[in-house]
């Protein structure tokens, strides 16, 4: 651990501990039954000492002269929450089994989003290790696990998130987030960590009481932006730069999802997201480590490849524009910012093609233009979905589709993300159908409770279902559990056909999609779309070419051409030029000699 500015060193004969507070003259290290004992400031503003007082399972706090206790900012365990003590965490002693794991290369990823509150009833590290079976039969080869650095109450989305080091309690200990990883590890899954870089959460960050952690300079949703480029930023960009390497490192994670890049500013000659990223590749090594944006941006710079079609930083980001497309279309939802998706049909084919469908163009709902060109990127530098956490839980009721449209166009769509070139990724429970909302939830004190019910009503009411005046309490405990999946319900006829629905669609994307798309490069994709029917074909290096043909609505199109090459899948009626109702076709062709 003495590669990391932040949190204890543990020696043989003691443990050295580090605060970072340049606003204090002094600070006290607190043990239990010891009396507090003073720390050594240098220039720097860092606080330390050594003590033989403290050894691993210790718990501790540091005092500021005004009387104040605080965590650790660097802390690897808070038993008692986000304002009780820090522990003592030793992690090298864990005994890893899966140890020659390098992980897999990204274009056989399938990825798998999943809360670990409310994935079991238990809302465990541990619970869920008991489900990893089910999905590496499924066909996942990633799970993506949102935000679990603590954050205050008993639960939280995890984006509130305020000491990032240490895993949430009510999840687990650090080291039964490492017995998950190699759990899954053992079973040819990769792990995916959320992590949040753009804000702290409102309650238990006490940072800015002894560091200059934010800057009027730059503004942000949450508030005054993180100082990552004024002056004593330094400290601060090693802060989440060096978390970054340590989940890498110490858990042996298999990549990053960064939260809502758009929202980091950083005015230093080399941006802090590019900072991070050149030092978490540095420290992957030759382990298959990849790196996910979010990034209402569309900032396809982000994304650059190298002569041989590798990420320099970022692998990939999330693309909206391919869950909008589809969820337009199989929806009919006009409202909020799915009226830029509803006004030109081929808005569909060229995210299916291109990736973003804005790539500098003007955008209604933001009043502005959005997005880069993409045409020096392949497929695979974009993440489709047709659910995730934000596109269920930014509505009114943080209902699924399901739950409101009927089969036939959800089979549709699901065909054609889970097949297209793109990497795809399913949000937990989608598999089989499950219909239990993923509303937003936290539990902070009284005074943040009711701002938060106050904000959410606010903000949702310009976004995507928000139809109805029984919004739910998101502070409720009950709108927590209600958001836990029920697995007993996988037995169901209904479930058990979705699944196998799934399941089949998944096996033929790793038998013939993956092998495909290893020899697409950038620019591959092009579109045409007439007369209703969506045809979009990808062209890999060896000439070899995978043809879509899709009729996303409630009439039969006539179209030019049947399916050319080989038809690897069909959905609903196929019959020569005629594609009916919600009909979607996959085609091979072979490499022209």
């Amino acid at each position: 651990m003495r590669e990391y500015s932040f949190g204890p060193i543990i020696f043989e004969d003691g443990v050295e501990f580090r605060l970072w507070a340049p606003l204090k003259d002094s600070a006290f290290l607190k043990l239990k039954d010891v009396d507090p004992i003073p720390m050594k400031r240098d220039e720097e503003g860092w606080h330390r000492c050594r003590t033989s007082a403290a050894g691993p399972g210790s718990l501790y706090s540091f005092v500021l002269p005004e009387g104040s206790e605080v965590p650790d900012p660097g802390s690897r365990h808070q038993p008692e929450d986000v304002r009780g003590p820090s522990e003592v965490v030793d992690l090298t002693h864990f005994q890893w089994k899966a140890d020659n794991w390098i992980g897999r290369p990204w274009e056989e990823s399938v990825i798998y989003e999943l809360h670990v509150g409310s994935f079991t009833p238990q809302g465990t590290f541990r619970a869920a290790m008991d489900k990893l079976d089910h999905l590496a039969r499924l066909g996942i080869t990633a799970i993506q696990i949102m935000p679990i650095s603590d954050f205050p109450g008993a639960y939280n989305w995890g984006y509130d998130g305020v000491l990032p080091y240490a895993p949430d309690s009510s999840y687990g200990r650090p080291e039964d987030f490492m017995a998950l990883v190699d759990a899954a590890h053992e079973r040819g899954l990769s792990i995916f960590l959320d992590v949040v870089y753009n804000h702290f959460g409102p309650d238990g960050n006490y940072l800015p009481n002894y560091a200059p952690l934010f800057t009027d300079r730059h503004k942000t949703p949450w508030g005054d932006g993180i100082n990552y480029d004024g002056s004593q930023s330094r400290p601060i960009r090693e802060f989440v730069i060096q978390n970054a390497v340590y989940w890498i490192k110490e858990f042996r994670l298999d990549g990053l999802r960064l939260d809502a890049v758009h929202a980091i500013n950083d005015d230093s000659d080399e941006h802090v997201l590019l900072e991070l990223a050149r030092h978490v590749r540095d420290a992957a090594g030759n382990r298959h480590v990849h790196l996910i944006v979010e990034n209402e941006d569309n900032d396809s710079d982000l994304l650059k490849r190298d002569e041989e079609g590798r990420a320099v930083r970022f692998t990939a980001q999330w693309n909206d524009d391919v869950h909008h497309v589809l969820h337009v279309a199989a929806t009919d939802e006009t409202f909020g910012y799915y009226q830029d998706y509803a006004d030109d049909a081929k808005k569909m084919g060229r995210a299916l093609a291109e990736g973003f469908v804005f790539q500098g163009d003007h955008m209604r709902y933001r009043g502005e233009t959005r997005g880069k060109p993409t045409g020096d990127l392949p497929p695979t530098a974009f993440i489709s979905f047709i659910q995730n956490h934000d596109q269920i839980g930014n509505r009114a009721h943080g209902d699924r589709m399901i739950t409101y449209r009927p089969l036939a166009p959800l089979k549709a769509v699901t065909s054609i993300y889970l097949l297209s070139p793109q990497i795809p990724m399913l949000f937990m429970g989608e598999e089989w159908g499950a219909r239990e909302n993923f509303p937003y939830f936290c539990d902070f004190n009284d005074d943040l409770n009711e701002k938060v019910r106050t904000g959410r009503r606010k903000e949702l009411s310009r976004l995507p279902g928000f139809d109805a005046d029984d919004l739910l309490d998101p502070t409720a405990r009950t709108t927590f559990e209600a958001a836990k999946l029920d697995w007993s319900k996988l037995s169901d006829t209904d479930a058990s056909e979705i699944l196998h629905f799934y399941r089949s669609l998944l096996a033929l994307r790793h038998e013939r999609i993956v092998p495909l798309i290893e020899h697409v490069g950038s620019g591959a994709g092009k579109f045409c779309q007439e007369d209703g029917v969506t045809a979009v074909k990808w062209r890999s290096r060896d000439g070899a070419e995978l043809h879509l043909l899709a009729n996303l609505s409630n009439k039969p199109a006539r179209v030019l051409a049947p399916p050319i090459g080989e038809t690897i899948y069909s959905l609903g009626d196929i019959s020569g030029n005629i594609l009916g109702t919600w009909a979607v076709a996959f085609s091979v062709s072979s490499a022209r000699r």
